[in-house]
């Protein structure tokens, strides 16, 4: 078994390396780094997981000069923030041996700390393509400087439509770079940029093209949309670390809400959530922490996590390749892991028909008792809070309607306060009341007969004048 040494690895990377228990390279790692430290273009096929950051990391930090303000001397390509971050936290210990400094720019923060640090001078970029595009539009980067130019999962940057911007970045970078190419798949898309940009490449490949599904279990689970809820708790509380795939980015808020209120320990990622709650999420999923991450299959794409031993298709994938992207996420490094994916009546032709493609052959499993028990009492409780809630209106409503009655002016010919008049007779406006005791005064109204009362004092005497 070969060393980082044995690949020509500098000593003090290596010391970096062992401080951290990484000691024998990954296959991909093995291959792909004697030809980066000589100076060859790359073209590597390696899926996520394999260790390819440090494949095209170590030789970029081992050949790594001081910058100028603004003019990086290696530039990181990155289809997503948080496989950016990422990134640069695994180099930065190797970057700090040598005295260089590794800089992430993406979008979703602000612009000023990144200006900033790079007109200090910063000696790598890891970037997003957006991001470097804004920057380079303002002036604040260039690229004649760069050396080392890495463009990492390249055909994910094809499937989320940055192919434009990479192509025009690598057009305005210097022309003597050496260029390291990684993805998961080599296809036609890869293809363009290696004819384009590289020059006679070595090309490595190593792992499977796609995950292996065989390595994990998979079952799918007629739901509706009623019961998918309860469903997802029963196999929740059942399972460790799970990621829960939805479409949309409402449909994670909303599925995260019930999950924390079903009692379970929840963070969530998309693209509306600032980069400081993405991160945090992130972390706290890693750090056990929270026991579900809720993300969009977007947001996912940086996700790169060991230990996941569930993935839960809240929501059908759309298609064979998003349900290989999303199973992925689990059963990495030799782990066992479970796939579990809800269906609904009108998605199994849908369902066959990915499992079809992607080489599956599961039944579908009907809802589980326990599940539709809880859907049902979940509606039963619903049914009986509605029903209180229109009596409660109900009884507001009658008050509302029956008013208690106020002394209004006296209509003249009518009874006033005190009753209607004996049988044959009229009211008496000057009578004793019974008793024999003395009549209090009363309140005067317009066109009543009583005396005037006094004028008040204050604001209401005012007025009164």
């Amino acid at each position: 078994m070969s060393t980082f040494a044995d690949l020509g690895v500098p000593a003090d990377l290596v010391s970096v390396l062992e401080r951290q228990r990484i000691t024998e390279p990954f296959p991909i790692q093995a291959a792909a780094i004697p030809d980066g430290m000589y100076g060859r273009d790359v073209l590597g096929r390696a899926p996520t997981g394999s260790g390819k950051t440090l494949a095209f990391g170590i030789p970029a930090i081992a050949k790594l000069g001081e910058a100028a303000p603004g003019m990086p001397r290696a530039l990181v390509l990155s289809p997503t923030r948080e496989l950016a971050d990422q990134i640069r936290r695994e180099l930065e210990p190797l970057a700090a041996a040598r005295d260089r400094s590794i800089l992430a720019v993406y979008g979703g923060v602000g612009l000023g700390g990144q200006i900033s640090a790079l007109r200090d001078g910063v000696d790598m970029v890891v970037a997003t393509p957006g991001r470097l595009m804004d920057l380079m539009d303002k002036g604040e980067v260039g690229l004649d400087a760069v050396r080392y130019l890495v463009i990492d999962e390249a055909d994910r940057m094809a499937d989320m439509g940055f192919l434009p911007d990479v192509i025009s970045i690598l057009d305005r970078a210097g022309a003597r770079k050496q260029t390291v190419l990684f993805s998961a798949t080599l296809g036609k898309e890869v293809q363009v940029l290696t004819d384009r940009y590289q020059t006679d490449p070595v090309t490595h490949e190593a792992g499977e093209i796609r995950p292996d599904l065989s390595v994990m279990s998979h079952r799918f689970i007629r739901t509706t949309r009623q019961n998918k809820l309860p469903v997802a708790v029963e196999v929740l509380r059942e399972s460790g670390a799970t990621i829960v795939f939805c479409r949309t980015r409402n449909g994670v808020d909303r599925v995260a809400r019930q999950l924390k209120a079903e009692g379970i320990k929840t963070g969530l990622i998309h693209g509306d959530r600032s980069q400081n709650q993405r991160e945090n999420a992130l972390k706290l999923f890693m750090r056990g922490k929270v026991d579900v991450l809720v993300a969009t299959d977007v947001a996912a794409r940086g996700i790169h996590v060991d230990g996941v031993e569930c993935v839960l298709h809240f929501d059908l994938p759309e298609d064979d390749k998003a349900y290989v992207h999303r199973s992925g996420r689990t059963a990495r490094a030799g782990a066992v892991g479970q796939v579990v994916c809800f269906v609904n009546s009108d998605q199994e032709r849908d369902m066959w028909r990915i499992q079809q493609l992607v080489g599956l052959q599961s039944e579908l499993e009907p809802t589980p008792g326990v599940a539709v028990h809880a859907a049902r009492e979940a509606a039963r409780a619903a049914e009986l809070e509605s029903s209180l809630r229109d009596r409660s209106r109900e009884g507001t409503g009658d008050r509302q309607r029956k008013p208690k009655k106020k002394p209004g002016p006296r209509a003249k010919g009518k009874p006033g306060k005190g009753g209607k008049p004996k049988s044959g007779g009229r009211p008496s406006s000057g009578g004793k009341p019974k008793g024999g005791g003395a009549s209090k005064p009363k309140r005067s109204t317009s066109g009543g007969r009583g005396p005037k009362p006094a004028a008040k004092k204050g604001r209401s005497g005012r007025r009164s004048r």
